[in-house]
């Protein structure tokens, strides 16, 4: 079983992605396969809704997707609201998302940005009909210390992500 793991800030640095880094400890640490794409590196193109689809890295990413079990977002907050960079993942693999697990990563800035992931989260269970894992872990900035997590409770969550990815893939998989 196969899971994808997206990282979805473009910055250094990046809280969300130290916790995507931890979740995929957790996933390789229970022996599970991991593919985990940094959008830094990726290549991925905006889409455009016309020649985007033809790119190599949205093909790419189109396989990579169809071919996952589970998929977590790894993600920023910003305005109240997952990143661009996420939501054009969602836009490039369209149709590759339809009925898949998803689960959410989310650092924000500070609490009052918890139920930010709603927009895409929707997104994803009404266009594609993709199965919401309904505990995400959402951490604000003062749970980390000099670029890592310090926060015990918020990295259990990510272990009990992990669990639950895994988990829920799982019985999906046998029906």
């Amino acid at each position: 079983m196969a899971f994808l793991l997206f990282s979805c800030s473009l910055r250094d640095g990046s809280r969300s992605r130290v916790m995507a880094e931890a979740l995929r400890a957790e996933l390789e640490g229970a022996g599970k396969e991991v593919e985990y794409l940094d959008l830094r590196v990726a290549g991925l193109p905006l889409c455009d809704g016309d020649d985007c689809y033809n790119h190599p890295a949205t093909k790419a990413l189109r396989v990579s997707v169809a071919a996952a079990e589970g998929i977590i977002f790894a993600t920023p907050v910003y305005n109240f609201q997952a990143s661009a960079s996420a939501k054009n993942i969602v836009e490039l693999g369209g149709s590759m998302f339809e009925g898949k697990v998803v689960g959410f990563l989310c650092a924000a800035g500070g609490r009052n940005s918890y139920m930010a992931m709603m927009s895409l989260a929707n997104s994803l269970m009404l266009d594609f009909r993709c199965h919401i894992l309904p505990r995400y872990v959402f951490a604000s900035k003062d749970l980390f210390s000099d670029g890592e997590l310090a926060d015990a409770e918020i990295s259990g969550r990510i272990g009990e992500l992990a669990h639950e990815l895994v988990r829920v893939s799982r019985a999906l998989s046998e029906n």
